[in-house]
């Protein structure tokens, strides 16, 4: 449906029609209209495609640059390691959202910034989670044979390390791909994500906040896709560990 928005898209996200303005779902807006007569189905739609584009460059930014820090910490070990992780430690005694807030008002609203903020927020769970992998690696027999051969310490790390956490980096991110999503729909709601009138979950959301008692379309459907989009990220995470992982494979 993002991929595809112009074709699928009834209406063009930004066009306003005047004479239809906050109207009730009908024949010709299925999802009703906004203050400014934007359809509400188009701008949804459009806004799958600003919130996919946030999720997947946040969380392959993010947890790929964790993980990456996870083998060099665990392999290398020593007072590097325990750096790496004092700092993943600070990263993480921050909410994600509080934290992701705050790099936001540093740097600034924006596309670019909002990916950013959102990716710092998922370098502490990559580098844990593959960093505790790495450790099994790391005594195993192959490695050790490797390092008795005189292998540089990047080359193990790239062919014999690295290659065994991918199964834990792949639950991971598809694991967090719906966190992402909420803490976007969320900085968009609190105002400072992507900036209007680009069409955004959140900001459609947002919009509705000033108002004692919202019309119920304007809110009842953006939350509808956050909630189906962010519930299908997570199952498809866990069929996707469960698949990856011999032991959980076929046990129902």
């Amino acid at each position: 449906m993002a991929a595809a928005a112009p074709i699928v898209s009834p209406y063009h996200p930004l066009t306003a029609d005047f004479t239809a303005m906050t109207v009730s779902p009908d024949s010709a807006h299925p999802l009703g209209t906004d203050p400014l007569g934007r359809d509400t189905l188009s701008r949804i739609i459009y806004g799958a495609r600003y919130t996919l584009i946030v999720a997947f460059a946040a969380v392959l930014l993010g947890t790929t640059f964790g993980a990456v820090l996870g083998v060099a910490s665990a392999y290398l070990g020593g007072k590097f390691d325990l750096g790496v992780q004092r700092v993943l430690e600070v990263l993480q005694a921050f909410p994600d959202l509080i934290l992701a807030l705050l790099l936001m008002v540093a740097l600034g609203p924006g596309l670019g910034t909002v990916i950013v903020a959102i990716a710092v927020t998922r370098i502490p769970f990559g580098g844990r989670v593959v960093r505790a992998v790495a450790l099994q690696i790391r005594e195993m027999d192959y490695v050790t044979a490797a390092r008795a051969v005189g292998v540089s310490s990047f080359r193990i790390m790239r062919l014999h390390v690295a290659p065994q956490c991918v199964a834990p980096y792949l639950v991971l991110a598809t694991a967090h791909l719906g966190v992402a999503i909420i803490i976007e729909a969320s900085l968009g709601f609190l105002g400072v994500g992507i900036p209007p009138p680009t069409p955004t979950w959140g900001n459609m959301l947002a919009m509705q906040g000033n108002n004692l008692i919202p019309p119920w379309w304007l809110v009842v459907y953006p939350g509808v896709a956050i909630t189906l989009i962010v519930l299908a990220f997570s199952l498809f995470g866990d069929g996707l560990r469960d698949y990856l992982d011999p032991r959980l494979r076929g046990r129902f």
